[in-house]
């Protein structure tokens, strides 16, 4: 098992497992302060939702630059200490009295760009610490600890703001980050290859477009992706709002929904390498992403006498924390064995770029849909924009895909 046998990854890991569970504290909180603290409508929901993707639109590119150059560790470390020290405002600034959305709107967009830091340098960072061999149970791992992280954070942040308040909920988030960075710090990786000569940055920026695009694999992998990923935004924008105000459950009953998904989700993460290796790879993100878009349209379709409500709720929680995981794991591990590492950076900040980039526009979407046709119609256009994504992907040799390559550059097997 890599996690025995690489005290580097199991750093890294354990890292990573601390701040995941901080942050789905602070995915219910925040949302949860906006509605309940600060009583938001449906389109400050939809810009507060933007934000802590709009990062990816403007510094996505830029910031694949910056990690292919710079010490990869070095930037997750002062990424993990930024988020810190932001999301602690939100506690500080409550206890004062003078916490406001616009507060709120700052702290998600400073927190999306430090976590667009951390996350490309992290993925970046990975064949180098497991080998190339390994990427798809390094994977699995990482997405199992965020899944695992996923069942018991929501239900124990709806706890929390019930009894304590969302802000001081979102303090523990705080301290995650820099026990995290602290892990971080301990690990011991071998340095990058990095790009020779002077910063080019206006070509070095497009490096990765042009090697996700210029790929018959990687390129409707990407399309897809980006599709389901603008479809999911717009329903993500909303989900709380919808459970709220849509479906009246309370703050706690939020965090148990969230719970249930992040419970399914564990699973997902558990079967997804199984999966990949008896269907293969391609197929396994198709059934992701299939499984996702039904979700929600299930969430959609939550209506009649509260014992109905809560069975379609439950089916929808179960196969929308499910399906993630299958799409998840190998399309990262694809993408970072087809990659060389020294351009590696700024292929996963454009993947970022795009695919969490759209999720801007799709948040703004969700929240001017929402305020103009309801809630649950904007639902029901999420759940159709996942599953054109869905189509998107069956009609291209994606879904034949059978195995992951072992080294950059080489052509998986298909059938």
């Amino acid at each position: 098992m890599i996690l025995r046998r690489n005290p580097e990854f199991l750093k890294l890991w354990s890292g990573q497992a601390i701040s995941a569970f901080g942050t789905r504290i602070t995915g219910v909180a925040l949302p949860l302060a906006a509605v309940l603290v600060l009583h938001a409508t449906p389109a400050q929901m939809g810009v507060l939702g933007a934000l802590g993707v709009l990062p990816h639109l403007l510094f996505g590119l830029l910031a694949g630059v910056w990690v292919d150059r710079l010490p990869r560790r070095a930037i997750m470390v002062a990424a993990d200490v930024g988020r810190g020290v932001v999301l602690g405002a939100v506690p500080a600034l409550a206890g004062l009295g003078l916490l406001r959305v616009e507060h709120l709107y700052a702290v998600v967009f400073l927190t999306g760009l430090l976590t667009m830091l951390f996350d490309t340098a992290a993925t970046s960072l990975m064949p180098a610490l497991v080998g190339r061999e390994n990427l798809v149970r390094a994977n699995g791992a990482w997405v199992l600890v965020n899944t695992v992280a996923g069942t018991g954070g929501p239900s124990l942040a709806g706890w929390l703001v019930q009894v304590l308040t969302a802000p001081v909920a979102i303090a523990f988030d705080a301290l995650s980050f820099l026990l995290s960075a602290g892990c971080t710090l301990l690990v011991r990786v071998r340095p990058a290859p990095r790009p020779a000569g002077r910063v080019r940055l206006g070509p070095e920026m497009v490096d990765g477009l042009r090697v996700l695009f210029g790929s018959p694999l990687l390129r409707p992998l990407t399309i897809a992706a980006t599709l389901g990923a603008l479809a999911g935004a717009v329903q993500g924008a909303l989900v709380v709002l919808y459970l709220v105000r849509g479906l009246g459950l309370t703050p706690a009953l939020v965090g148990l929904a969230f719970g249930v998904a992040g419970a399914a989700s564990v699973v997902g993460a558990l079967v997804a390498r199984w999966f990949g290796e008896r269907a293969g790879v391609g197929a396994a993100f198709v059934t992701g992403q299939l499984l996702f878009g039904v979700s929600v349209l299930l969430l959609a379709a939550a209506a009649g006498p509260p014992a109905a409500v809560v069975v379609i709720l439950l089916l929808a929680m179960v196969l929308g924390g499910a399906g993630p995981p299958f799409y998840q794991v190998h399309q990262v591990s694809l993408r970072q064995g087809l990659t060389p590492d020294h351009v590696l950076g700024r292929v996963n900040a454009a993947w970022r770029f795009l695919v969490f980039g759209v999720q801007a526009l799709g948040a703004a979407l969700g929240g001017v849909l929402g305020a103009w046709v309801g809630l649950r119609p904007t639902l029901v256009v999420s759940g159709l924009g996942v599953l054109v994504a869905f189509l998107f992907v069956v009609r291209s040799p994606l879904r034949s895909l059978r195995e992951m390559p072992s080294r950059p550059g080489e052509a998986p097997s298909v059938v």
